[in-house]
Order: structure tokens, then C-alpha cells, then sequence
């Protein structure tokens, strides 16, 4: 009785896990609308994602152990590298890709960072198994994903730099993912967090001698503007990240990643709901593949 009682509490922790690895997923989902909006407004890609990461970075002292360092160098390392895949380079490429090659073609292929990171983690660590319904599930998803971005307008336009830039970005998602299954172990979750946010924003700076600042400072205080970056800084980043740490950690990285599948529907639902977007039947269909390749791919 007592083990029954156990295994039934472990297996409710579990499935509130998964839950919230939804309600993160759902909440980068709509982090589209609101850089559109920042974007539309004149702010650059990288002075979104700096208010972004500076302002997560200054709110998580508040919650933050007074711990400074790892502690050792090879672990500092790997937070730089965290910082770097998980922040400055991968919204760089994503964002300067969509400068080049269509939307879409950045959307479909920036979605396939669940399967790189399932083939990574697969080759890097031995104990990961690929089961059937994993595979079969990535797929009927990417299927999903390729038909909620396309929407019935596939216009193929191959951009081999855009392209290039585009799937670059995936990958840092999918290294970001599997360096923070290397330290979990080891520091907190808010620490690892903190160090993230600090690195992104110390490799972004450089970029701000080719491209100088330009947006107008006193124009941050308009409330849609400050509305945007907030939502962006505290709830999507400064938030989420914690939290999608902690469910890296919880789930696994291959469990946890495939959720990422689910952006493009809570994309999709925001800009239904907000932008006054029409529905399709092909885009429907492709969000009920993605919810079953999603439902598959987490059964044993």
C-alpha cells in the first residue's frame, strides 16, 4: 500500500512537470507577437533581446543565492556557453535569418530543435534510448509544425545563408539544452539561470559596435512598448528560463524538448485571439498533428 501511495505520488509530480513544460512552451509561443510589436515600434532584434536579458538578469538577483562563480573553471565555461547557445547567438541568427529568408522558412526550420537535440543527446549519452513512439511522434509533429507555418502557402524560396542561419539557430537551442543536463546536477537552477542572462548579455555588447544603439530611450516608457518588454523580460525570460531549467531537469532533455513543438500552436492561438488572425482549416489540422506527435512521443 505504502509503495502504491509512492509511486502514485511520484507519478502526479510527473504529470505536473509535463504541465508546466505547456505553460512555458505557451507563453514562448506568444513571445512572437509581442517582439512584432517591438519591432514595428523601431527597436532593433538585438536591443529587444537586451532589454530582454538585462532586465531578467537584474530581477533574478532578488531571488538569486549569493554565489558569484562556479566552482571551477571548466563549469564557468560551460555557462558562457549556456549564455551564449540559449541567448545572445541564438536570437542573433534567428532574428538576422528572418531579415533574409522568409518567415516561414525560419519558423519551420528553427521547430526542428527538438530533433536535433534528440539526436544529440542520443549520441552523446548512451543511456538515452529512442524508442518508436518517440521517433514516430518528432515526426508527425514536424509534420504539424510544417503546416501550421506554411498555412497552405508553401512558397519554397531556398536562401542558403538565411537557411544557414536559421537551422544554426536551432542548433544552439538544442547544445543549449544539452549543457544545462551536464550542470544541473551541480548548481541550482537559479544560479545556472543567472549565469545564462549574465553571459547573453555580455556577448551581445559587441555586436552594438557594428550596429549602434538607435532607438529612442525616452520612447520605452509608451505603454505598449513597456507593456512588451516587460512580458518579455520578466515572464518569458526571466520566469521561463528558471523554470524551463527546472524541467530540463525534472523531465529529461529529450522529454522536455519535444514541447517545444507545441510554439507554433500557442503562436498561432495569440495571434487568433490578439491579432484578429483567421483560422484555417490547414492550420487547425496541422496543430491536432502536433498535439498527437507531442501526446506519442512522451509515451514509453
Amino acid at each position: 500500500m505504502l509503495i502504491f501511495v509512492t509511486q502514485n505520488k511520484n507519478g502526479m509530480k510527473n504529470h505536473i512537470w509535463h504541465i508546466i513544460a505547456v505553460l512555458t512552451v505557451g507563453i514562448w509561443g506568444l513571445t512572437f507577437i509581442s517582439t512584432k510589436v517591438l519591432i514595428e515600434s523601431g527597436l532593433s532584434p538585438q536591443e529587444i533581446f537586451l532589454i530582454r536579458f538585462l532586465v531578467a538578469y537584474v530581477g533574478i538577483w532578488f531571488i538569486s543565492p549569493h554565489k558569484f562563480f562556479a566552482d571551477n573553471w571548466k563549469d564557468e565555461f560551460w555557462l558562457l556557453a549556456g549564455g551564449i547557445t540559449g541567448g545572445s547567438f541564438y536570437f542573433l541568427t534567428e532574428n538576422t535569418a528572418i531579415g533574409i529568408t522568409l518567415v516561414s522558412n525560419v519558423s519551420f526550420i528553427v521547430c526542428t530543435a527538438p530533433l536535433l537535440t534528440t539526436i544529440l543527446a542520443l549520441m552523446i549519452y548512451k543511456k538515452e534510448k529512442a524508442t518508436r513512439w518517440l521517433v514516430a511522434g518528432s515526426l508527425i509533429a514536424l509534420l504539424g509544425v510544417a503546416l501550421v507555418v506554411y498555412n497552405g502557402n508553401f512558397v519554397l524560396r531556398i536562401s542558403p545563408l538565411g537557411d544557414l542561419l536559421s537551422l544554426s539557430a536551432a542548433l544552439m537551442w538544442a547544445f543549449y539544452s544539452l549543457i544545462i543536463k551536464k550542470i544541473t546536477d551541480r548548481y541550482s537552477t537559479v544560479f545556472i539561470t543567472r549565469k545564462v542572462f549574465f553571459y547573453g548579455v555580455l556577448t551581445i555588447l559587441p555586436f552594438f559596435v557594428i550596429h549602434p544603439w538607435q532607438f529612442d530611450v525616452e520612447r520605452l516608457l509608451r505603454p505598449a512598448i513597456l507593456f512588451n518588454l516587460l512580458f518579455l523580460g520578466v515572464l518569458a525570460s526571466l520566469i521561463c528560463f528558471v523554470v524551463w531549467n527546472m524541467v530540463l531537469k525534472r523531465l529529461g532533455t529529450i522529454k522536455a524538448s519535444n514541447y517545444i513543438y507545441l510554439n507554433p500552436v500557442f503562436t498561432l492561438a495569440g495571434s487568433v485571439l490578439l491579432l484578429g488572425e483567421h483560422l484555417t482549416p490547414v492550420a487547425l489540422s496541422g496543430a491536432v498533428l502536433i498535439l498527437g506527435g507531442v501526446y506519442l512521443a512522451g509515451k514509453k
